[in-house]
């Protein structure tokens, strides 16, 4: 087991260095083809990158869960919004649920094949009518002897394309509201349940973005994640972890921008001396390492309260809206001394720009995460 701050420097080397042979040769063409090969999640899994904190009997390292975020914050780092948001996904959300809610059962049947890339994981909570709103779910699962029959739809689902295996929230009482959501553990290969097209966004273009759609889908009544009538609470527990992993994609993308603009300044000429040499510029980059470092101390503060099981929900929505307002702030501010060629899209400082827009949107929207913090200020 890692358990030392060395250990996790050379796990953070490793991961750069598969990046660097796995993922640097090929990210652009994924993103004009707007998908990622779905054989990248096997690559991940075989060198051993997905759900590394989950427990040795199921397959992951037991390792602490920064080695597992410090992934999703070294691939954002690299410009890959995309690949930094399907392994937050996929090992900050789906894996986690099914370790804290799951029966044995379950964690044996699911974790195993998300540790080895053998099933891709997504999370079904947003409708075409319900976002932040999850109270509006109308997405329905009513029991019928050994199996749930299962109906509805969804949209904006981040790894939908590839999902094997997709968290679905659903509603087993249609009559109650919050306390008539489930969680169903849904196998997308089942008879019925359907993929729709990947939608096409304005960035994080190689990360698969799908509606899901199923129409008398039996799912096992083994599959109910947790008790019936709970799944609104299993998500307001579980949301501080999906927040989280947004900071951290946030804190990593905010240091590749630096990186890529302080390369770009030194390098550029501008009225017979590098542009970093003007005020402006140095100014405008010291401001974004001052805005970096403090959104690294509230960042890995955040993670050592998660990992002692001491971040709050208040905590969460507020380190993700503010980790990613700073974001699109810096994104913004750097990609103004790149000039005209910050707008092309073969400068990498245009895709930290675009990629940044959904983070202060998805995870709950940033004005939700406001709400949140308001409401443990004035008590209502």
């Amino acid at each position: 087991m890692l358990a030392h701050d060395s250990d996790l420097e050379l796990f953070r080397d490793n991961f750069r260095r598969f990046m660097l042979d796995n993922i640097e040769p090929y990210y652009a063409a994924w993103e004009k083809a707007g998908i990622m090969p779905r054989e990248v999640w096997n690559q991940l899994g075989e060198n051993g990158y997905l759900c590394v904190d989950m427990p040795e009997q199921y397959g992951g390292y037991g390792v602490p869960t920064n080695y597992s975020l410090m992934l999703v914050e070294e691939a954002a780092r690299a410009g890959y919004g995309a690949l930094s948001t399907a392994i937050s996904v996929h090992s900050e959300i789906t894996a986690p649920y099914i370790l804290h809610i799951g029966t044995e059962a379950q964690k044996l049947q699911w974790i195993p094949k998300l540790v080895s890339g053998e099933a891709v994981g997504a999370i079904g909570m947003t409708e075409p009518g319900a976002g932040s709103d999850l109270q509006a779910i109308r997405s329905s699962a009513i029991l019928n002897g050994d199996h749930y029959v299962l109906n509805g739809s969804k949209t904006f689902i981040s790894n939908g394309q590839h999902a094997d295996l997709v968290i679905l929230a659903a509603k087993t009482d249609p009559a109650a509201r919050a306390k008539g959501v489930s969680l169903l553990l849904v196998d997308t290969h089942l008879e019925g349940f359907k993929k729709g097209t990947n939608l096409e966004k304005i960035g994080m273009h190689s990360q698969d973005t799908s509606e899901l759609f199923y129409d008398n889908v039996k799912v096992p009544a083994d599959q109910l994640l947790g008790a019936a009538g709970q799944g609104f609470a299993y998500l307001m527990q579980n949301l501080p972890r999906e927040r989280l992993g947004i900071a951290v994609t946030a804190l990593g993308a905010i240091f590749g921008c630096i990186d890529v603009t302080v390369k770009y300044v030194n390098d550029r000429q501008a009225f017979g001396q590098a542009i970093g040499k003007f005020q402006n510029t140095r100014f405008t980059l010291a401001q974004a390492k001052i805005d970096a470092l403090a959104t690294e101390a509230f960042v890995r503060q955040s993670i050592e309260q998660y990992m002692e099981s001491k971040l709050d929900v208040p905590t969460a929505a507020a380190v993700k809206a503010y980790a990613s307002d700073v974001q699109c702030k810096i994104a913004d501010n750097l990609l103004q001394l790149f000039g005209g060629y910050g707008y092309m899209t073969e400068y990498p400082i245009s895709r930290f720009y675009v990629d940044a827009r959904i983070q202060r949107i998805y995870g709950g929207t940033n004005e939700i995460m406001k709400e949140v913090v308001a409401r443990e200020l004035l008590g209502r």
